[in-house]
């Protein structure tokens, strides 16, 4: 692999989980996740954006395909919250120990709640950040929920 790891990319060699790394170059002023689709060539449904949300005052992460928004309230309701707004870009960055736009809902710093959208379970493999601009993770929802800890739910609005 080129450069150097990543969290998330050290926790999938140590748990031997099945994956595949792909690398895209990122380029200036695109939003991340639909240009990882299409320099990828995958559908926007099946390519994964990690959004960090702050419910009922705790942080909380959202995993939503690039071609939708994350639904607060389901994202709430999700964890058993009321509320739940965007994560200020510094708190988020602090807490995964990645920079906006590369952050990964693996290997983060500080382990925090995960709700991957349902939809995840229609694909074999799904794609996500492995933790830097550029770099994606394809793998299996079912591990990267047994990974995260996370719970899949309808977190996805348009």
């Amino acid at each position: 692999m080129a450069g150097k790891g990543t969290p998330a990319t050290a926790l999938l060699a140590r748990s031997k989980v099945a994956h595949t790394l792909h690398t895209y170059e990122h380029g200036s002023g695109a939003a991340y996740g639909p240009e990882a689709a299409e320099v990828l060539g995958q559908d926007p449904a099946r390519v994964f954006k990690t959004l960090v949300a702050e419910v009922d005052g705790t942080l909380t992460v959202g995993v939503v395909p690039v071609s939708s928004m994350l639904d607060l309230k389901a994202l709430a309701a999700a964890v058993g919250g009321k509320r739940a707004k965007m994560a200020e870009i510094s708190d988020a960055e602090r807490a995964t120990g990645y920079v906006a736009g590369g952050i990964s809902p693996l290997g983060q710093r500080k382990r925090l709640a995960t709700v991957v959208d349902a939809s995840a379970q229609e694909f074999p493999t799904m794609f996500c950040s492995a933790g830097r601009r550029g770099l994606e993770v394809e793998l299996a929802p079912a591990d990267l929920a047994r990974l995260t800890g996370a719970r899949f739910a309808p977190i996805a609005g348009h």
